[in-house]
């Protein structure tokens, strides 16, 4: 279980490829040549969840790490597994309909709020410690 949150790590780089890999399908299928950035509602669809994933994994990754460093490395990882699931779930619903994509979302914000608590109390605690 050590290694757990390295494999949630690569699962969130195989996350990013995929929704980077549905905007690049979407550009080609509604002809929206770079840099362009609106045209058919898919193509933007499949923009904002890659650019919605994008953000969030700027947030997550730091948290995850700070997390298992801080001595919650199997709890880490399994919270990080819950933000990838939720992320993945999140973006397959968004693409299908905006209006859908909420509960992937609340799935994923649950698993990096989780992540945080545990990188905040470690790093309290081993402030504390000296």
């Amino acid at each position: 279980m050590q290694n757990l949150p390295a494999l949630v790590t690569l699962l969130t780089v195989v996350l990013q490829f995929g929704v980077m890999f549905a905007v690049g399908h979407a550009r080609g299928k509604y002809g929206i040549v770079a840099p362009a950035t609106v045209g058919h509602p898919a193509f933007e669809r499949a923009y904002r969840v890659q650019m919605n994933t994008l953000e969030n994994t700027v947030m997550f990754l730091p948290t995850l790490w700070l997390a298992a460093h801080y001595g919650y490395v199997f709890w880490a990882g399994l919270a990080g597994l819950v933000w990838v699931l939720g992320r993945a779930w999140y973006a397959l619903a968004y693409l299908q309909d905006a209006k859908k994509r909420g509960p992937g979302y609340l799935v994923s914000m649950v698993g990096w709020g989780a992540l945080a608590v545990m990188a905040a109390l470690g790093l309290v605690r081993a402030t504390l410690a000296g």
